[in-house]
């Protein structure tokens, strides 16, 4: 069934990518369009067999199913490899990536300069929802697009294209480092390696939540080993650094400093403070403080489903927009605590506390935000495949497919 979902995920990529990357296909590997009504049915199709086979993977290995985890993490990376080499569907943010990586390379500031200023081949593929908005990504986010926008100059089709398969060797990477490093070997392949939710989700999309996992995996296995000062600095530049692609992965770095803290050895995590507070300092300090403005706007955003996106619907009914966004933004932080704690009491017993609150962060906070997409699960996946077996996994597994079901319509109708 895993196997079926990610054949199905690649089915797509070569045959029915979004109206908006569907003008820049990598052509040799493309087959004929399929309609709009089949795309979305072999895309429910592969969410449906993709969460049914990591579950049941994950059910078989609980039941003494050991395969061989190197193979695991070998079959990943090939299948990771295959999607990269498709175009990337379920989302357009892959040519908002490009055309960022693009006003960077030409020496612009995707903070101030929009997609639509830069206009040109690149702005085309933007879809109409984020053509007029900045970068909403970190400095470091915008420098691996850059650099990719460097080798595709003015073929945003190789742009995007090179994004793919540096997001897919991220991903094969942070595969690798989980075998060295996991508590169990074998679960950690089938949560990440081949997990088909993730092959097609994650990659298929070329998201920047891999970037994040990857640099998540490194902190924590650093931290769970820390024996010296610097040890601590450089588990605080990681966390700085992830925060750098997306700034919510500073849940990365209180999930890491809250157990030291309550533990009393402030010393180790003041040094975590000090080094990603230095490092981020650095990243942002290379654009400004105005880098961080276009986040305001994109807090305010709410999708579906959500439970704030009903609050909000009703509320601004009752109360005025700016209001409503207001209870909003105080709530679901309270909403996202509460659903950490109840999170880490599940999942504590079966793992490292310095595993365990980073994960039930992670995990609560996509189940809290207002604004949640299924790719945002990449983070939460990554620290759950760290430690040993806990029910929660399979609450995440099921949150993955529901938010891909909602925001990933095969390439055709929903175009985030």
């Amino acid at each position: 069934m895993a196997g079926a979902g990610i054949a199905l995920f690649a089915l797509v990529g070569a045959s029915a990518p979004n109206h908006n990357t569907l003008r820049a296909p990598i052509t040799w590997l493309r087959l004929p369009a399929i309609p709009d009504t089949v795309s979305q049915t072999v895309t429910i199709a592969a969410i449906v067999l993709s969460c049914w086979g990591a579950l049941s993977m994950l059910r078989a290995q609980e039941r003494g199913w050991r395969p061989d985890a190197r193979l695991l993490v070998r079959l990943g990376a090939l299948a990771a490899l295959a999607v990269a080499n498709l175009t990337p569907v379920g989302s357009s943010d892959m040519a908002s990536y490009a055309s960022y990586g693009r006003i960077a390379a030409l020496g612009g500031d995707p903070y101030v300069t929009t997609p639509a200023q830069l206009g040109g081949a690149y702005a085309h593929l933007v879809s109409q929802a984020w053509r007029n908005t900045p970068s909403v990504y970190g400095p470091v986010a915008t420098w691996w697009q850059a650099t990719a926008a460097f080798v595709g100059q003015e073929r945003p089709w190789l742009t995007i294209w090179a994004l793919m398969l540096a997001n897919a060797a991220v991903f094969a990477g942070t595969g690798y480092l989980l075998l060295r490093t996991a508590d169990d070997p074998v679960r950690a392949a089938l949560l990440w390696s081949v997990n088909p939710l993730l092959i097609g989700v994650l990659v298929g999309g070329g998201h920047l939540d891999t970037l994040v996992a990857g640099l998540a995996v490194c902190a924590v296995h650093l931290a769970r080993k820390a024996t010296r000062w610097h040890h601590d600095l450089i588990v605080g530049a990681l966390v700085g650094l992830s925060c750098g692609v997306k700034i919510s992965a500073c849940l990365l770095g209180a999930g890491l400093a809250w157990p030291l803290l309550r533990s009393g050895t402030w010393r180790p995590a003041l040094r975590q403070a000090c080094g990603g507070a230095l490092t981020l300092a650095a990243v942002y300090g290379a654009y400004g403080a105005h880098a961080l403005a276009p986040l305001s706007a994109a807090s305010q955003l709410v999708s579906a489903p959500s439970l704030w996106a009903v609050f909000d619907q009703f509320g601004a009914a009752v109360l005025d927009p700016r209001t409503a966004a207001a209870v909003v933004g105080v709530l679901w932080p309270v909403v996202m605590i509460a659903l950490a704690w109840l999170l880490h009491r599940r999942t504590a017993p079966h793992a490292p506390t310095v595993g365990a609150l980073p994960f039930a962060l992670a995990f609560a906070w996509v189940l809290a935000a207002p604004w949640s997409m299924p790719w945002y699960t990449a983070l939460a996946w990554a620290l759950a495949a760290l430690f040993g077996k806990g029910r929660p996994t399979r609450y995440l597994a099921v949150t993955t497919a529901v938010l891909a079901l909602s925001h990933n319509s095969g390439g055709h109708g929903w175009t985030w």
